[in-house]
């Protein structure tokens, strides 16, 4: 969720697509769906690929993509495609 707010920080590229980053609230809407993915799997921690595989589904309307990423045809699950395949992983 801060990547989205700092992009810059991860590509150029990508600080030049989005016109307003996720919310802090994101990371708690992120936080609480991947407990549940992991919930769901049979697990009782969340592992990097729960938060990675609803980053997606949290991110995509909290996300503002400014003109020229439109123009571009960038839509935003390419760019939380490309910023989930940046940011390492703990």
């Amino acid at each position: 969720v801060l990547a989205t707010r700092n992009p810059a920080a991860y590509s150029e590229q990508l600080a030049g697509w989005i016109e307003y980053g996720a919310s802090p609230r994101a990371s708690i809407g992120l936080d609480r769906s991947a407990r549940a993915h992991a919930w769901l799997a049979g697990r009782d921690y969340v592992s990097p690929e729960d938060v990675q595989s609803m980053a997606f589904d949290v991110l995509r309307h909290r996300l503002i993509l400014n003109y020229e990423a439109e123009a571009e045809g960038v839509t935003p699950d390419r760019f939380i495609a490309e910023l989930v395949s940046l940011v390492p992983v703990p």
